[in-house]
């Protein structure tokens, strides 16, 4: 009771701070782990610590000694196994807001990236062709757009559907737009290793989550088995979302925050455009 007698106004505020960010990046700690093979890791740590706790309780020697050497050694273990984790954890603190950068995308570029993507993604949804279209944000995706052919063109949704069209050189990769570009088509997206993404989905929505767990990108993808569209967003998943719902979440995760009442004002001038028809 000492220890918290002899406490100052000056030495709670401190205490509280200190408990408080510990308990904050505990809890983004436990948040960016969450559906991945990192569950299972921190679940075996625990195993380990409980053990070692237990030996050190009852004086059992020879098991403490034993743990000890799985801790000197484990930690270089971990950092080679879960490397791919380790690596995404430490790619989304890199994207928090103490390291963005503002975004330089105004209001009539947004309009112009999402209505010619719109206008291919609903006559290839129809056709049942298959598509996956990459928007970059804040997080550069440059060495994804080096592996595919470079185009710099502009976003046309007759380009986009030629790009698409089954047998064509470029139609298996994925095209990549920055600004109100296409950078490059035939690209190839890292694929997520998440166990828990369903097994109905393929390698193109598996790549549009594995690209959207590694950088801040939007994804859209077209099915070309059911004509779903689908948008993959902070490695999540959302299938066969409707035509309002997508433009609605494009124009909110590309337009800058600063314009959101913008945003709205366009979003529904496109749709009213377009009837406020929906072909999901």
């Amino acid at each position: 009771m000492s220890y918290f007698t002899d406490l100052n106004w000056n030495d709670w505020v401190k205490d509280v701070i200190d408990v408080g960010i510990v308990s904050y990046i505990i809890y983004k700690m436990i948040l960016l782990v969450r559906g991945t093979r990192a569950v299972q890791l921190l679940k075996g740590i625990f195993v380990l610590v409980a053990t070692w706790a237990i030996s050190t309780w009852l004086n059992l020697y020879t098991l403490k000694w034993l743990m000890n050497q799985m801790f000197t050694f484990g930690v270089v273990s971990v950092l080679i196994i879960f490397q791919p984790e380790l690596r995404r954890v430490l790619e989304q603190l890199g994207r928090g807001k103490l390291f963005a950068r503002t975004s330089s995308l105004e209001k009539d570029v947004v309009s112009d990236q999402i209505e010619g993507v719109m206008r291919a993604v609903q006559t290839m949804a129809n056709r049942k062709v298959g598509a996956l279209i990459v928007f970059e944000r804040m997080t550069g995706v440059n060495e994804l757009i080096e592996s595919g052919i470079q185009m710099e063109s502009r976003i046309t949704s007759e380009l986009l559907i030629n790009i698409f069209t089954p047998n064509t050189p470029l139609h298996d990769g994925a095209v990549i737009i920055r600004g109100n570009q296409i950078m490059a088509a035939g690209c190839y997206l890292p694929l997520s290793e998440n166990p828990f993404i369903s097994k109905e989905l393929g390698t193109r929505h598996r790549a549009a989550i594995g690209v959207s767990e590694v950088s801040d990108a939007v994804a859209v993808i077209v099915s070309e088995e059911t004509g779903q569209v689908s948008l993959a967003l902070n490695g999540m998943i959302v299938r066969d979302i409707k035509e309002e719902s997508l433009i609605s979440k494009l124009y909110e995760e590309l337009t800058p925050k600063q314009k959101e009442a913008g945003k709205e004002q366009s979003a529904f001038s496109f749709l009213k455009r377009k009837g406020g028809r929906s072909d999901g």
